[in-house]
């Protein structure tokens, strides 16, 4: 008979916690090498010596005093819902700093298997360590793995199906000083006379009321017994006592690694060198650029001859169709909307793939945390939380997990002018407009066109949040404290699975809502408009100004006819409120290019548009209101209507006087006209 546990994942940020995860599971999730990238727990299943575990990943984690949405996310997973067992992932370079959350683990009462992660690189550093020994002084099973290569994960998983068998073990695992020992017992008596605490550990949930942890002083205040627990409270200083408790578990820690490694401080690691290098504070900002700018012109280069077989493919496809269906309106509607449709989103696919995947490896190599520590002290100037940074990298993806990884952002203020930055970062989906638009009017500079629309990106995003932190969002800047984890030599599997997550989401948006929505651009500019005497289909009405999308459009065209567009760009920036790849896709309809990407980028450069007007479009297609997904994600990190239109309204304000400014002046002075 199969027997099920449930088995949490805890530990520090960038310990491999995901990378234990996936060794685990099988299962295939984004793992990143800075704090933030698991901003909700995930969930997966391994049936193991026919035990079934479902196992859940939950958000890294320093302590057990909870001051961002992830640590509390994690904490209240191991309250509330009491996994069988805790396997908490290790660092084995940084043991004091891990053992720290050991020690709050151990309070707690759960039952814990620790796994010592990356301990390859522990030794590549000339470090020894005793896992046995610290086995004896902790009294919990330590299991050296390496998760990347899958080495150590069946001892683990033995570990954990005997230690979930045992009973929880009730005994203290440090000993405090005389005092607090004390009020610990005072404050235990007390909870223990309250069935109101019955759910808690109460000796765990006395030493975090000393160490004034807000969380639970709130969870207290419900309690009939509160005005005696004030009392005690009252007999201290909440900050020296924080301070106090984290000294002594330190010194405990620290006494016990005297005795279990021998650390190496000898030489530098390759780490440390590169870093002088890539951190220093005249050289590091531009190699970070350098390599930006490398990956954008990489990106355009080589994906060019794919999507001329994507492009050649569609355009036989669509013929094909054609000249089976008799139906004139049904062989447009198959050729020019479905066909054209999910051509016009996957000629892009090869630029994204190759994106996403230069930047897994910046990421998994450990770069992008450097990036994140080199940027600071700029973003500082200007309003932003250094943590800021990994979320708005992160955008370069997708706007959406950018914003949800603001939760590690403890300050409220911070995080919340981080939301509403963040969809300025130029996500994924922008990314085919503006391959059309620059290809067509930019040739061989189209890569340093399309890097230079990120950097605005980024330039907006931070210079909006100065904005904000000086005028809506008044507050004092918050310190910006960061670990650096080694470099890692990213693998081209691993490297590969991340890009591959990446793209999964723009080809399912292909297959669903960008589908309908150019499907629905097909539909509006097939249908006559009132009066017009046209039929249904016939390519007379197609896409002309007789079509329903042609009154339409000519009703929006005032408010951007000053940018220079005309009413089937109006059109097709409506729809791609719903997805952004839906302009592309509008475009082609509208221009009557069908599904040859090519053809639609040989109309605009033979005069539908001028190339200013086009750098306008892709500017205004950068800043202007993001997707339906993203809207929503906004309203429920913000949890309020007010934020959200703000920042609609404050985005495409911004698109347009951008749009305005360019192509007014622009027109003047004869540039690019």
């Amino acid at each position: 008979m199969t027997k099920k546990i449930t088995v949490a994942l805890a530990g520090n940020p960038n310990v491999g916690k995901t990378s234990v995860f996936n060794a685990i599971t099988g299962s295939r999730q984004h793992v990143g090498n800075w704090p933030g990238v698991t901003v909700e727990r995930k969930m997966g299943k391994r049936v193991y010596k026919n035990t079934e575990m479902e196992i859940v990943d939950l958000p890294g984690t320093y302590s057990l005093t909870t001051y961002s949405l992830d640590e509390i996310i994690a904490r209240d997973f191991l309250i509330e819902e009491k996994p069988d067992i805790v396997v908490q992932v290790i660092d084995a370079t940084n043991l004091e700093r891990n053992l720290y959350l050991s020690t709050q683990l151990m309070e707690l009462g759960v039952k814990l298997v620790i796994a010592l992660n990356m301990k390859d690189l522990a030794l590549a550093k000339g470090n020894r360590i005793d896992e046995e020994k610290i086995q004896e002084f902790l009294d919990v099973p330590v299991i050296p793995t390496i998760a990347s290569k899958g080495t150590g994960i069946e001892r683990l998983l033995d570990a954990v199906i005997e230690e979930a068998s045992k009973a929880r073990k009730n005994d203290d695992p440090l000993s405090y000083d005389e005092a607090t020992e004390g009020m610990v017992h005072e404050l235990e008596v007390i909870l223990k006379s309250d069935q109101y605490f019955a759910h808690y550990p109460s000796r765990w949930f006395s030493i975090k009321l000393l160490e004034g942890d807000e969380n639970i002083i709130k969870k207290a205040q419900e309690s009939k017994k509160y005005t005696q627990i004030r009392e005690i409270l009252r007999k201290t200083d909440e900050d020296n006592f924080e301070t106090k408790i984290a000294d002594q578990r330190y010194s405990t820690i620290q006494a016990m690694l005297r005795q279990v490694c021998d650390i190496n401080t000898s030489q530098l690691s390759g780490s440390d060198m590169v870093d002088r290098v890539v951190t220093n504070k005249l050289l590091g900002i531009p190699i970070f650029l350098a390599l930006m700018w490398a990956a954008f012109e990489l990106t355009f280069t080589f994906a060019t001859p794919f999507m001329n077989m994507i492009d050649i493919f569609f355009g036989w496809l669509a013929g094909a169709t054609a000249e089976v269906i008799s139906t004139e309106w049904l062989a447009s509607l198959v050729g020019d909307g479905i066909i054209a449709g999910i051509g016009s989103v996957l000629i892009f696919l090869p630029n994204i793939l190759l994106l996403f995947f230069m930047l897994s490896l910046m990421e998994d190599s450990g770069y992008m945390a450097r990036a994140a520590f080199i940027m600071d002290r700029v973003m500082g100037r200007i309003g932003l939380h250094g943590k800021s940074f990994i979320p708005l990298i992160m955008g370069f993806g997708c706007n959406v997990p950018a914003i949800m990884a603001t939760r590690t952002i403890e300050d409220p203020r911070d995080r919340l002018i981080t939301i509403l930055v963040a969809p300025f970062i130029s996500c994924g989906a922008r990314l085919p407009v503006y391959v059309l638009l620059a290809g067509a009017f930019f040739g061989r500079d189209a890569g340093i066109v399309i890097f230079g629309l990120y950097a605005l990106g980024i330039l907006v995003a931070v210079l909006s949040a100065k904005l904000m932190r000086t005028t809506v969002l008044r507050g004092e800047d918050a310190p910006f404290i960061m670990e650096l984890p080694d470099y890692r030599l990213p693998t081209l599997k691993g490297s590969f699975i991340h890009m591959w997550e990446r793209a999964k989401i723009y080809l399912k948006k292909a297959g669903g809502i960008i589908l309908i929505g150019v499907v629905g651009v097909w539909l509006l500019a097939s249908i006559p408009a009132p009066g017009s005497g046209g039929v249904f289909g016939s390519e007379e009405i197609y896409g002309s100004t007789d079509s329903l999308v042609g009154v339409i459009g000519h009703l929006i065209e005032p408010l951007v006819a000053p940018l220079g567009f005309d009413w089937r760009i109006a059109v097709a920036l409506v729809f791609g409120i719903v997805a952004k790849e839906i302009v592309v896709g509008s475009m082609g309809v509208l221009y009557g290019a069908g599904e040859d990407e090519q053809n639609l980028s040989n109309i605009l450069a033979a005069g539908a548009m001028t190339p200013l007007a086009g750098l306008g479009l892709m500017v205004f297609t950068l800043l202007y209101v993001p997707c339906f997904a993203c809207i929503g994600v906004i309203k429920r990190e913000t949890g309020s209507w007010k934020w959200t239109l703000f920042q609609l309204v404050y985005g495409t304000g911004l698109a347009w006087v951008f749009a305005f400014t360019l192509y007014q002046i622009g027109s003047r002075i004869g540039f690019l006209t």
